[in-house]
């Protein structure tokens, strides 16, 4: 299988996060990708640098899935990276290859749809996404597929889809952001997607909480930055040991994120219910 992962993170960003994690969100996705499906071919692409040379439709073919990773990109600006991913997922969607795309990669996906993303106002999701729910599509759809009736995920957004394209499939929700998951069909598209990051670890959620400490304090959520770093020391512990039951039980977390198989369930499904059904049909 080819796969291209398209890196929604401005350059700055980019290195923020390499700073803090020591990858960026595309790099993150490579290495499950490998993990997922040993021996798929794996290209990155950055589609917000302006110097980026954009795959067109006929070169998007050529691969089996589109990834789209998280960023702080703001999709409700009109930024010159903003119109630039835009336009990219345009061209995913003509091509007909299968997309998939977790927080800024849902709402990419939504706006080039037609859809609305929105900032939350005081409202987060700093670390995980609590207490997800299936709609009643949703739990037939294999997007979801081995997902409990309630369910946790590592999540960190500010931003949310305010509306899906016309068409789209609400697939889950829960009491802070109603579009948690959604399959969106825009032409030859489809894209399935989720708020939340399946493909991070628990050592990459210690370092966005460390990265918004200032937002998180800002917002009520926190005393101080020591409040912060501890809870980040606390979820750092967890990815050393995921097997201790005492730190699960303070965070309030079970195997749905301390597995990486289960937490990274929606990736799998997408390659094995999507992926390798549209391969088949074009006869590869």
């Amino acid at each position: 299988m080819r796969f291209l992962v398209a890196e929604c993170e401005p350059p700055q960003a980019r290195e923020k996060r390499r700073e803090s994690v020591g990858r960026s969100s595309g790099e993150t996705y490579l290495e499950v990708l490998h993990k997922l499906a040993p021996g798929a071919e794996c290209d990155r692409i950055k589609p917000t640098d302006s110097c980026a040379e954009i795959p067109g439709r006929e070169a998007l073919t050529e691969y089996d899935a589109v990834f789209l990773t998280g960023s702080p990109l703001h999709l409700w600006q009109d930024s010159p990276e903003a119109r630039r991913q835009i336009d990219f997922m345009h061209r995913v969607f003509a091509s007909g290859t299968p997309s998939f795309g977790s927080c800024a990669g849902l709402q990419v996906a939504c706006v080039a749809a037609g859809g609305k993303v929105r900032p939350m106002g005081d409202r987060r999701e700093a670390g995980f996404a609590r207490r997800l729910v299936a709609t009643e599509r949703g739990r037939a759809h294999p997007l979801l597929d081995g997902r409990p009736a309630s369910y946790d995920a590592p999540a960190i957004h500010t931003d949310e889809v305010e509306a899906l394209p016309e068409g789209a499939t609400l697939l889950a929700s829960n009491r802070v952001t109603r579009v948690q998951a959604a399959e969106i069909r825009c032409g030859e598209g489809v894209f399935w997607g989720v708020q939340y990051h399946p493909e991070i670890s628990l050592r990459e959620v210690a370092a966005a909480l460390r990265r918004q400490s200032d937002d998180l304090l800002e917002h009520g959520l926190a005393r101080s930055n020591a409040d912060v770093e501890q809870l980040a020391q606390q979820v750092d512990a967890l990815h050393a040991e995921p097997n201790r039951a005492d730190l699960a039980w303070q965070l309030g977390l079970d195997d749905q994120v301390t597995v990486p198989e289960y937490r990274t369930r929606e990736l799998r499904n997408f390659i094995e219910h999507l992926v390798k059904p549209t391969r088949a049909k074009r006869g590869r």
